[in-house]
């Protein structure tokens, strides 16, 4: 939108191809420092192009075995996700500059850009194709850890997200058989059995409650860098998804308002903080579902600004919990307390990124999750804004206090470690700074928002706003502080806690399990069937053509004659009925 960047010759190209091209060169780069230029050169190639459109439009059309394919539509709902996950793409490269991974590099710029092509994407068999790209890059993010419990959860993550994929390209196929239209737009219905089938598919991206379990189960076991990456693309794009087909469907508002709440009383009970994280991820997400489920221009809005800034803060503690990891190889809570004495720069990164996740004043939280909070009450759901209300105090106790708390002050525990390495320090010092700066100077986030003049419009420190937003979290650190004194705040200790997904692997293993005894069961009856019928014919033919047989015994000659006629019979009605 910038007229000096723009470049008329690359104006049909969609960022995301730089990005995925730069994946496959790094494939088959044997040195380690090119792999890591590339990394950093191609979001600064992508950024060139976001730049690049005179207006906004679709562009990029390739007509492919005759259909129409969109693959660079640029209009300010995908321009906000597309320069976040630009900005995500870099910082990651920089955090994993330490890492001598050629895997890791290949399918970490390989799911960025596919994550890029997909919010970009004008139609369903292009966001179908990027869609699946997403799936099948990120897994190897989590085998990258290369141990057997990475090993199976990538397989269930991989599993649900290619059902995902398979529900998308479904919709869309009776969805266009019955209108005619492979559109990605506003016109999605879940009144449809296309469109109700493809709100299933971004709802498991989306990691919608009782679908939410891949999340919890994949992104703790993936690599380091591995889990501050998949932090930033997947379920954002599945909130873009929704915004983009879906917006003002009411279903959306309550889905939202239990992605919210539930998660509190996990992440409370958790010792691994990467789940924790885990979990905070899916409470942030509810309120982004919300504001999608609302509707309006604030409200679609504030879920723009909160995936927006959600991103940064989630990465910046996600790299926080991976410096810990590195230096001291456990993020259990129950094993980490004190290390704010050898890793200072990381501790006072973890607490911005904590603060901006509370959404105290100043920091990027506060000026996005107002929108959705503000939108929610002008529509006047008043017991989803209490439900908001309360996922917020929860939010603050398990990633604004426990996250910081246990792993960098909490019970000294005498571990003396170095300091994260100087790359990952850089990449944590920009986020934080995105942080402060989106949260100080918050017109430069609302003015790139889909509807900018509602967003400029709306003024998030006002006294009433301040005020509020401080009593309630001076209240939850209260409570936190007086349980934790008295010691009524759930110990952190060696466990594993049983989620929703219990119940149907459970299920599902003795569902397998019992179909499988039955199988061996019938198969074994079938078998026993096959062998008596097989004896009793073999019985009934060695009694006519064994030696002492039937066939064998002396033949009356008359009879003999009749057979002879008959068979002489048949072979002339052959020879005469043969052309």
């Amino acid at each position: 939108m910038i007229e000096a960047f723009h470049i008329e010759a690359l104006a049909q190209v969609s960022p995301a191809w730089p990005v995925i091209i730069g994946g496959l060169i790094a494939a088959i780069i044997p040195n380690f420092t090119l792999r890591k230029a590339l990394a950093l050169v191609v979001p600064v190639l992508a950024l060139v192009l976001w730049f690049n459109p005179a207006a906004p439009g679709t562009y990029g059309i390739i007509e492919f075995g005759g259909f129409t394919l969109e693959t660079f539509r640029y209009d300010p709902l995908s321009r906000i996700w597309g320069l976040v996950f630009i900005i995500a793409a870099f910082i990651n490269a920089i955090y994993g500059l330490h890492e001598k991974d050629r895997l890791a590099d290949t399918m970490g710029m390989i799911y960025a850009g596919a994550g890029l092509g997909a919010v970009f994407a004008g139609d369903l068999l292009t966001l179908f194709f990027f869609w699946e790209l997403t799936a099948i890059s990120s897994v190897f993010l989590i085998w990258g850890a290369r141990n057997n419990a990475a090993y199976k959860a990538g397989l269930r993550y991989l599993a649900i997200h290619i059902l995902s994929g398979v529900l998308l390209l479904a919709g869309a196929v009776i969805r266009a058989s019955e209108t005619g239209s492979w559109a990605f737009d506003e016109t999605l219905t879940i009144e449809t059995t296309g469109g109700f089938l493809i709100f299933l598919a971004f709802g498991i991206k989306c990691a919608f409650p009782l679908l939410h379990n891949w999340l919890q189960d994949a992104y703790p076991k993936a690599t380091i860098t591995g889990a501050v990456v998949l932090s930033a693309f997947t379920t954002k794009l599945a909130v873009y998804a929704l915004a983009r087909g879906y917006a003002g469907t009411d279903i959306l508002i309550y889905i939202g308002a239990v992605m919210t709440a539930f998660p509190v009383f996990f992440a409370v009970v958790e010792n691994d903080l990467r789940k924790v994280l885990a979990y905070s991820l899916n409470n942030q997400l509810g309120f982004m579902v919300v504001g999608v489920g609302v509707g309006t221009e604030l409200a679609l809005n504030g879920a723009a600004a909160h995936a927006f800034v959600h991103i940064i803060y989630k990465a910046l503690l996600f790299m926080s919990m991976g410096a810990v990891l590195l230096r001291v190889g456990t993020v259990k809570a129950s094993e980490l307390g004190g290390l704010f004495k050898s890793m200072p720069a990381t501790a006072v990164f973890c607490l911005i990124g904590a603060a901006s996740i509370s959404a105290f004043p100043l920091f990027s939280g506060f000026v996005a999750k107002a929108l959705t909070l503000a939108a929610v009450a002008q529509e006047g759901h008043v017991i989803i804004w209490f439900v908001l209300i309360f996922a917020s105090a929860g939010v603050l106790e398990h990633s604004g206090i426990k996250i910081p708390y246990f792993a960098f002050f909490a019970h000294d525990r005498g571990l003396r470690v170095r300091e994260a390495p100087a790359n990952m320090l850089i990449a944590m010092f920009l986020a934080a700074a995105l942080c402060l700066w989106f949260g100080i100077f918050y017109g430069n986030l609302y003015e790139m928002l889909p509807f900018p003049e509602a967003a400029l419009y709306y003024e998030p420190y006002t006294f009433d706003h301040i005020v509020g937003q401080m009593q309630l979290l001076l209240g939850a650190m209260f409570a936190f502080t007086l349980l934790v004194r008295f010691g009524l705040y759930p110990e952190e200790k060696r466990s594993e806690n049983v989620d929703f997904d219990w119940t149907y692997r459970r299920f599902g293993d003795g569902a397998l399990r019992w179909i499988w005894a039955m199988m061996d069961r019938l198969t074994a009856a079938i078998g026993n069937v096959i062998n008596a019928v097989g004896r009793k014919l073999g019985g009934r033919m060695f009694e006519a053509f064994s030696p002492i047989g039937a066939l064998s015994r002396d033949i009356p000659s008359g009879l003999l004659a009749i057979w002879t006629s008959a068979l002489l019979a048949v072979v002339l009605l052959i020879a005469y009925l043969a052309p």
